[in-house]
């Protein structure tokens, strides 16, 4: 396959697999970049110098991660038109992560400032991208272009949840201090 077709040069994007074509600033399209970018950047996460790091249950960062990542390629072949799904027993999964982790942390009392370890604020800045890329994917849902399976919205949902504990640990982990906003 070659790296490229000439086929956008209009304009217009195709998905894998699919002859139709669409604008590449359709809310599809759209939606499939913005996961895109987060499945890129968290590719850029797991491969810091410390995501080798114990996490959970003998997982390293980057063990989680990269789990993460596959989860990703399945939203995107859902929100392409597959009928591939998150099962309910991976956003278990993901809640059960986050409860461990959150069992370690102190009690959320403000928002923080981002920053502390690399790592951490990289996994902060991925929390970002994954709130955006849950935004599109709800836009369209709500468009109806495609009929999100609900499970994909709560597995989204949960994922920005899971880059803040594992912001949160990392930091505890490192021996930073949560810096909440001065608002001065």
């Amino acid at each position: 396959m070659a790296l490229y077709t000439r086929k956008g040069d209009n304009g217009t994007t195709g998905t894998f697999g699919c002859d139709q074509r669409m604008s590449k600033s359709s809310a599809v399209a759209e939606a499939l970049g913005s996961l895109d970018e987060i499945n890129s950047f968290l590719g850029v996460c797991k491969t810091s110098e410390k995501a080798g790091d114990p996490y959970l249950e003998g997982q390293t960062f980057a063990d989680m991660l990269s789990w993460v990542q596959q989860q990703i390629f399945i939203v995107q072949a859902h929100i392409a038109g597959s009928e591939k799904v998150i099962d309910q027993e991976k956003v278990k999964h993901m809640e059960h992560v986050i409860d461990i982790t959150e069992k370690e942390l102190p009690a959320i009392k403000s928002f923080f400032v981002s920053g502390g370890t690399s790592l951490a604020a990289q996994l902060d800045f991925a929390r970002t991208l994954a709130r955006r890329a849950e935004r599109r994917v709800v836009a369209v849902s709500e468009e109806g272009t495609v009929k999100v399976d609900a499970t994909i919205l709560t597995f989204l949902n949960r994922l920005s949840s899971l880059l803040y504990s594992m912001t949160r640990l990392y930091n505890l982990k490192s021996g930073i201090t949560e810096t909440p906003p001065s608002y001065k």
